[in-house]
């Protein structure tokens, strides 16, 4: 079965020049975005009722720009102001420049990891005696607790924000070639919208191993998977497949 027909279960990249553009210019290939998921925040009250007291903390830890936003959004709330003081430990580069749009960057202390979360932990460690703050979501990946157990610090975690199904019902009679994943929420988003869905010939790529279990804990079946030595991104997962089945 040939792929003419691609759904990306994200947003649009806001880039001009994206790896998906280039998909679609190479291989004439049709791609569409939709979130199955989207945040919404968590309410202040919903905040205090977890005994989480934003004073008591020296040191917050951020993994997302979604952290960012509503650890600032609670904060307001709560007209708690941020003291000068605080520091911060930001999982990557981009969550660490998104921050500035809340903070005056050199006037802060910003520790910075390279990009997940356990080569953002020897910074961690490093101020042990800071009281850290984890704003998140609800769902959250046991690798973080588990990290921040293994350190030995003094740690809260704050529920900020929560990840909700999205109405995709306007698509019950669109039929793709391919649907991408990127997690289980994605699957479980889904199966939420159409509990009837029959994969059939619909092929199904995932990335992560996570997405993975999901999938075929799901009865569904994983045509597409990365990241691989190979292809380390989807969108190379993506053209490897569809060169392999277009040429046919």
């Amino acid at each position: 079965m040939k792929v003419k027909t691609i759904l990306v279960s994200q947003p649009e990249p806001k880039i001009e020049n994206s790896p998906y553009s280039r998909l679609i210019d190479k291989q004439k290939v049709k791609i569409d975005f939709r979130p199955f998921i989207h945040v919404e925040g968590v309410s202040a009250r919903d905040v205090r009722h977890q005994k989480v007291d934003l004073s008591k903390f020296t040191a917050i830890i951020l993994t997302s720009r979604n952290a960012v936003d509503h650890f600032f959004r609670v904060a307001e709330e709560m007209r708690f102001k941020v003291p000068d003081t605080m520091k911060y430990f930001c999982q990557s580069e981009a969550v660490a420049y998104y921050l500035q749009k809340y903070v005056v960057y050199r006037k802060r202390k910003i520790y910075v990891g390279k990009r997940t979360f356990q080569e953002l932990s020897p910074l961690i460690k490093k101020y042990k005696d800071e009281v850290f703050l984890l704003p998140s979501s609800d769902a959250l990946k046991p690798a973080v607790p588990d990290t921040l157990n293994s350190l030995n610090i003094t740690w809260e975690r704050g529920v900020f924000y929560k990840t909700v199904v999205s109405d995709l019902s306007d698509l019950r009679d669109v039929y793709y070639d391919i649907l991408v994943f990127f997690s289980p929420s994605g699957i479980k988003s889904l199966l939420a919208n159409f509990p009837d869905f029959e994969q059939n010939d619909t092929r199904i790529a995932v990335f992560g191993n996570t997405t993975v279990k999901a999938t075929t804990e799901a009865g569904l079946r994983v045509d597409i998977k990365a990241p691989t030595p190979e292809t380390p991104s989807m969108t190379m997962a993506l053209a490897k497949y569809i060169d392999e089945v277009n040429k046919k």
